[in-house]
């Protein structure tokens, strides 16, 4: 047996490290400005988020648009990416990064140019957390939690979209 499987819970799961190493999943998600999900991984809860980082990028559903000189996609990420695979992976996928570094003070409120962007992930996930069966995992087979929780990501979408209409 590895590192991610277990006879009960099948794989994608591992020893969370906040929660006395009691086998947990993680969910990796990337966004749009807006918070909207474009694609979503699951792993084991003790797997270092910039190793997940090139899958993450990989599921997004969405296609990219063509590479033009003035047409650049930024990536911002927190400081665990701030590592030579996160950045690897960044660069391979011509990404302009906006990456914290470790160690690195905050810019006071008053002194940034550009707004924090940390908290629409953190929306997002707390808007897939009103999913209970997301916030507690109950499905053994890591494929159908990573398929509850791409649903969960379509009903987003879904809402967002609804309501748009509906604010017309």
């Amino acid at each position: 047996m590895y590192v991610g499987q277990s006879p009960v819970w099948g794989g994608a799961v591992g020893p969370n490290p906040t929660d006395r190493g009691k086998n947990g999943s993680k969910k990796s998600v990337v966004t749009d400005g807006d918070g909207g999900p474009l694609g979503a991984i699951v792993a084991a809860a003790n797997v270092n988020d910039d190793r997940l980082l090139r899958q993450t990028l990989e599921a997004i559903v969405v296609p990219r648009p063509r590479r033009r000189k003035n047409r650049t996609q930024h990536l911002s990420l927190d400081k665990a990416y701030d590592t030579p695979t996160g950045k690897r992976v960044v660069a391979q996928k011509h990404y302009i990064p906006h990456i914290r570094r470790k160690g690195e003070t905050p810019v006071p409120k008053s002194q940034r140019k550009y707004p924090a962007r940390r908290w629409v992930v953190e929306r997002t996930f707390a808007w897939l957390s009103k999913c209970h069966a997301l916030l507690v995992r109950y499905d053994t087979d890591p494929q159908h939690y990573l398929g509850l929780l791409q649903f969960a990501c379509a009903l987003l979408w879904f809402r967002r979209l609804v309501m748009k209409q509906v604010d017309r």
